[in-house]
């Protein structure tokens, strides 16, 4: 599909519509929503960011950073999550899926069994979109070529 110049038309048709999840504190409620809704009794999270560096990083989409800090004579943690900022403009179901993936990483640190068993309880199509968000990339470095 893509050497026949058939892909970026069939990717924006199976995905017609992006999420419309711009500012921080958007991407914030949103990812505690779901957090909420399947993971109330895991640590907080204090915070959810776009990282415009984070391709860059061992080619990761999404990060979640578990910080530990010395605050007086006790022990702080801060669980945070980062979003690579290419997903700015990415279908609602891949973004949900970066944040379904980072949100287990709070519970399970490895991916193992038990983690994509979590992702898929939050998210039934979770490899499939999974799976999708690499064509995005894809899709992504298309566009930016014909743009050239």
């Amino acid at each position: 599909m893509v050497s026949s110049g058939r892909f970026i038309q069939w990717f924006e048709k199976r995905f017609p519509d992006r999420h419309q999840l711009k500012g921080e504190k958007a991407l914030f409620e949103y990812t505690m929503d779901i957090k909420q809704r399947y993971m109330k009794k895991t640590p907080p999270i204090s915070k959810v960011i776009w990282d415009n560096k984070i391709h860059l990083i061992n080619n990761a989409l999404g990060l979640h950073t578990y910080i530990s800090r010395a605050h007086g004579g006790k022990l702080k943690a801060k669980n945070e999550i980062r979003i690579a900022s290419v997903f700015k403009d990415a279908p609602e179901p891949l973004l949900r899926m970066l944040v379904v993936h980072e949100l287990a990483h709070i519970k399970e640190k490895n991916h193992d069994k038990a983690f994509y068993q979590l992702c898929c309880h939050m998210e039934p199509d979770y490899h499939q979109l999974e799976f999708d968000a690499r064509l995005f990339m894809i899709y992504k470095e298309l566009l930016n070529d014909t743009s050239k």
